[in-house]
Order: structure tokens, then C-alpha cells, then sequence
């Protein structure tokens, strides 16, 4: 098994420094057009991620059960070097982006991932705001271990991602010299993911690279100032029903559904679909993956 650092772990304090930093720099400057801080939300937002160390400990149980078997029956292996490494982040970057965009356009993933949309504001807390349900995550990245790649080294190239991430969170960067944003998932470009404005909805799905989005035809450039969150709200900061209320809308709709082919579109669908007046052919009301978050 390879030997790699808690990338996570290590990150701790460097995410609570820049937080504070963040945090102070509204209080010193304070932008009026910027959605800033909210003391009940981003209790919210650090109560969830608390809570999602928690369940993933969980779900990692059953995740590496499948994972070590699928290595153990391969017979590739392919070993953790100096230059694996950078290919091995860059494979899970890219099946990062199709399980990013993946949890937007099926309902039931986006059952999970609407936590992370959540908020009505955008700063570094909101970085925090992960999913207690992250078991939908894990056969995006099949393809890796089944190509040799060790569970560990996979698990190392996830929490990288993740960590990179944080800083990309925030309204007090601007956009950065081209190169960068041309490559890179920056600032700007994941204030357009966050954003419930039409134009933006479902786009800029990557997490270090922004390349992918341009390949695959998901991105957009900010242009317009984001409004930040769902395109229906929730009006709570109970943690339990943030964490629960698209599954709880789920379970709704597939009660009053009136065939079992609306029950499929109702899970398997686009969270804005709906079934078509007068037949059961299907065609999604709106375009977006936010539209119908529920308001619990």
C-alpha cells in the first residue's frame, strides 16, 4: 500500500486561517453587492461538513470492500512514482468532472450534491457544506481502480481535489490573468456554478481543471453578478433537513406519481422534469438542475 499524506488533515489550519482572513477582510472592506457571511448559515455550512466526516466513515466502509476487490482481481498495477502521481490526479480530475455533472442532471444524485448548492451565500464556509449521502460517488471512479490504480492512491488524488477546492469558494477573488482561467477551475468560474441565474445553471462542473468543461461544451464565463443558491430555497438551517429535503421531495413525487413510468422520471430524471400533460411521454419542464429542490 502506498505511503501518501492526509491532504485533508494537513489543510485544517490553512482552511481556518484563510476563513478568518475572509471574515475580517468583509469587516475591513465590506462589499454590499457581495452575498458575505450569515452567522446561522455558516454554522450550517460547518455542521454539515463536521457531520460529513462522520457519514463518510461510514460509507468508506463498503467503498473499500468493492474497491479492494475490483484491485485484487485486476491484474494491472499501476505503481505510485513521481510521474504516475501527476497522471493519476489528472484521471481523477476527469472522472471527478462526469460525477460533478453527473449529480446535477440525475435527480437521485442530485439529491445528494443539492446540499452544496444550498446556501444563499458564497464564501469559504461554504466549502464546508458537504452531503451526508456521498455513497452515490464511488462508481464514478471504477474505471481507475480497475486500470490498477491502488484504492490509496485514488483516495490521496480525491482529497487533493477536494482541498484545491476550498479557495475557489469565495467572492473576494477576481478573476484571475487569462492563462490561469483558461486552464484552471477558479474563483469566477465556480461563482457561475453556484449561481441560480438561468444562463449559469448547470455549468463549470470542474474541480481543479476548467479544461474539461471547455472540451465537453459545460462552460460559461461570469459575466453578470451571480445570485447565489437554488432556484426554490430552503428556508431552514437544521442541518438533518438540509441534508435530507430533495430525497424527502423525492419520495413525494413518487408517491403521487400516476404510472411507474413517472416514478422512474421522478428518480431517474432531471430534477426539473416532469411528465407530459395528457400522456406519459416525458419532457422536463425546465432546463436546470435546481429547479425543483424542494422548499422544506
Amino acid at each position: 500500500m502506498p505511503h501518501l499524506p492526509d491532504v485533508v488533515l494537513w489543510s485544517i489550519p490553512a482552511f481556518v486561517l484563510l476563513t478568518v482572513l475572509e471574515m475580517v477582510s468583509y469587516r475591513l472592506h465590506p462589499d454590499e453587492d457581495a452575498a458575505g457571511y450569515e452567522t446561522k448559515d455558516a454554522a450550517t455550512s460547518v455542521g454539515m461538513g463536521l457531520g460529513s466526516l462522520v457519514f463518510d466513515a461510514l460509507w468508506k466502509i463498503p467503498i473499500v470492500a468493492i474497491y479492494s476487490a475490483v484491485y485484487a482481481l485486476t491484474p494491472l498495477r499501476i505503481p505510485v512514482l513521481w510521474w504516475t502521481l501527476p497522471l493519476m490526479l489528472l484521471a481523477q480530475d476527469f472522472f471527478y468532472y462526469w460525477s460533478h455533472r453527473g449529480h446535477h442532471v440525475i435527480r437521485i444524485l442530485w439529491a445528494c450534491h443539492v446540499v452544496h448548492h444550498s446556501s444563499r451565500k458564497f464564501n469559504l464556509t461554504t466549502a464546508l457544506r458537504q452531503p451526508w449521502t456521498s455513497l452515490t460517488v464511488w462508481p464514478f471512479y471504477l474505471p481507475m481502480i480497475a486500470l490498477g490504480v491502488h484504492p490509496a492512491a485514488l483516495a490521496f488524488c480525491s482529497s487533493a481535489n477536494l482541498v484545491y477546492q476550498f479557495w475557489v469558494h469565495t467572492e473576494r477573488v477576481d478573476k484571475l490573468p487569462r492563462p490561469f482561467e483558461f486552464v484552471l477551475n477558479t474563483p469566477s468560474h465556480h461563482r457561475v456554478h453556484h449561481a441560480s441565474q438561468g444562463g449559469y445553471l448547470d455549468r463549470n462542473f470542474g474541480g481543479i481543471l476548467i479544461v474539461w468543461d471547455r472540451m465537453f461544451g459545460s462552460f460559461v464565463a461570469e459575466t453578470e453578478r451571480p445570485v447565489f443558491g437554488l432556484t426554490k430555497n430552503i428556508d431552514t438551517f437544521n442541518p438533518l433537513r438540509v441534508a435530507t429535503h430533495e430525497y424527502a421531495a423525492i419520495a413525494r413525487d413518487v408517491r403521487a406519481a400516476g404510472s411507474w413510468r413517472e416514478r422512474a422520471g421522478r428518480v431517474f430524471r432531471g430534477p426539473g422534469w416532469q411528465p407530459a400533460r395528457g400522456g406519459d411521454d416525458a419532457t422536463p419542464r425546465v432546463p436546470d438542475s435546481n429547479a425543483e429542490a424542494s422548499a422544506a
